[in-house]
């Protein structure tokens, strides 16, 4: 087997392991696998013929497994189904949840996703980032430090960063670092805005 591809491997260790568990009658419940009509009229004609009656044992074997190892592949593939919506929801709320601001924004500058953190610091609701442009965001004096990180993001700087204020002047008047990494593909950007802290005098 060290020899075969990883894929030939495994589909023989599911057969491998489908006729074991014929063989120990511990064979998972069928999943609504069923034998056609024209395979039971096939296998009824091999049986009734003594010179054919072993091909139709084999035949009906080989039948078994085949669908022992389907019923093995398809709850396999329902559990890796589920440990990946529990992984998916697990890193979901680790997101939505984050105590810093993270957002997914296009080269184009709109926002595509951001976490409750992220519509907090710049002041609108979580419902409302996407589709905004980042650059409108923030204060009026700040959007050319904003369209210089993305221009910076589109010509491939790999990461950029720049400090912004806040639009609505009532808020927190601590600056606001915005760190941005070209996302796999260089499709958009990860976003990271984080309130800066003033430094002790």
């Amino acid at each position: 087997m060290r020899n075969l591809s990883p894929e030939l491997q495994k589909q023989m260790l599911v057969r491998l392991d489908a006729e074991n568990r014929l063989r120990d009658r511990s064979a998972p419940p069928t999943g609504g696998w069923t034998i056609g009509a024209d395979t039971l009229t096939l296998l009824y004609r091999l049986a009734s013929d003594p010179d054919t009656a072993a091909d139709a044992l084999r035949l009906l074997s080989e039948l078994q497994t085949h669908q022992v190892e389907l019923d093995l592949q398809h709850g396999q593939l329902e559990a890796n189904q589920l440990e990946l919506a529990q992984a998916l929801d697990h890193y979901r709320v680790l997101y939505e949840f984050a105590p810093v601001g993270y957002l997914v924004v296009g080269l184009d500058g709109h926002v595509l996703e951001g976490n409750r953190a992220a519509a907090e610091l710049l002041g609108t609701g979580p419902g409302e980032l996407v589709g905004q442009p980042l650059a409108a965001l923030v204060a009026h004096d700040s959007r050319p430090a904003v369209v210089g990180l993305l221009e910076a993001l589109r010509e491939g700087a790999p990461t950029f960063s720049c400090t912004v204020a806040a639009s609505d002047p009532g808020t927190d008047p601590n600056p606001m670092r915005i760190n941005a990494s070209l996302a796999p593909g260089a499709v958009a950007a990860l976003v990271i805005v984080s309130r800066s802290v003033p430094e002790p005098v």
